[in-house]
């Protein structure tokens, strides 16, 4: 479970990178895109994708596009949702994404749905709703009425993306870590085309410390991806609890470190919130033998 450990860690890592963002006036989107390239060296180095096996006319381009779209648009997204809803509710919605694709599966995919699958799935919905500040709070307790759209983008944003990779996994004409360093590429490509119209038009200017703070966060995003891959393949056995582990896993120390370290006010209808999460995993991971 060391593997697990660590991808938790990492994680948790992004969430506190991008909480302190604005602390350290760093600018996000920036900071965002220059991860990407940090993942794209990484991915290299660790994976060695094999581009020579690389088939265009193979390869799921449409889907590799979307995702390289969503990636970073998703993760700005979370930025801003870490700022004024939390790092304990933004983890929260983005673990209890995973209910997305579950539900896609068995409308898109005709997928049947056991009775204790559909518990998880209405726990988890539960939690979700549950997790928004309804009292209008943000965690740094100033009022806003808009913290629960972040929450939602975030929830079906990181949904699709998973519906998405899942498509590229099922691509048997090439390896996934070569789909995945694709995949990096286009999103940088495509965050570095957003970031010059920005530096062009005045709205940003490319510097060190941003630029070494998106390295950072592109080392901590890579880790995530890097020790959960190994956790599966160490518990190759049990998909499962490493599913669970990993998920349960974020949502708990996401809480530790959000509440203790950042003093994130959190309601009783939040905390109930997060305690459903945890059920609804379990309930969702036994579901699945």
């Amino acid at each position: 479970m060391l593997y697990v450990f660590l991808s938790v860690c990492c994680s948790v890592v992004v969430s506190i990178l991008l909480k302190l963002s604005r602390r350290y006036s760093i600018h996000v989107f920036q900071a965002i895109t220059w991860n990407y390239s940090m993942a794209i060296l990484l991915t290299w180095f660790f994976f060695r994708p094999k581009l020579q096996d690389l088939d265009l006319n193979g390869a799921p381009l449409p889907i590799y596009i979307a995702v390289g779209i969503l990636l970073p648009v998703i993760f700005m997204v979370m930025a801003s949702s870490v700022r004024v809803a939390g790092i304990v509710r933004t983890d929260v919605a983005q673990r209890l994404s995973l209910f997305i694709p579950l539900v896609a599966s068995y409308f898109l995919f005709g997928e049947t749905f056991t009775p204790l699958k559909i518990v998880g799935i209405i726990v988890g919905f539960a939690a979700i709703l549950c997790s928004i500040p309804w009292q209008k709070q943000t965690a740094n307790r100033k009022v806003i009425s808009n913290a629960w759209i972040y929450l939602l983008i975030v929830f079906i944003g990181f949904g699709a993306i998973d519906i998405l990779f899942k498509q590229v996994a099922g691509v048997k004409v090439l390896p996934y870590t070569t789909s995945l360093f694709v995949i990096f590429i286009l999103a940088f490509v495509i965050a570095l085309v957003a970031l010059l119209y920005h530096v062009i038009t005045g709205k940003a200017r490319i510097s060190w410390p941003h630029m070494m703070f998106g390295w950072i966060l592109g080392v901590a995003n890579f880790g995530n991806i890097l020790f959960y891959i190994k956790a599966h393949q160490q518990l190759s056995t049990s998909p499962s609890a490493v599913f669970s582990a990993m998920n349960i896993g974020v949502i708990t120390v996401a809480a530790l470190v959000g509440l203790m370290i950042f003093k994130e006010r959190l309601s009783l209808l939040n905390k109930i919130g997060i305690g459903l999460a945890v059920v609804a995993i379990i309930i969702i991971t036994i579901s699945q033998h």
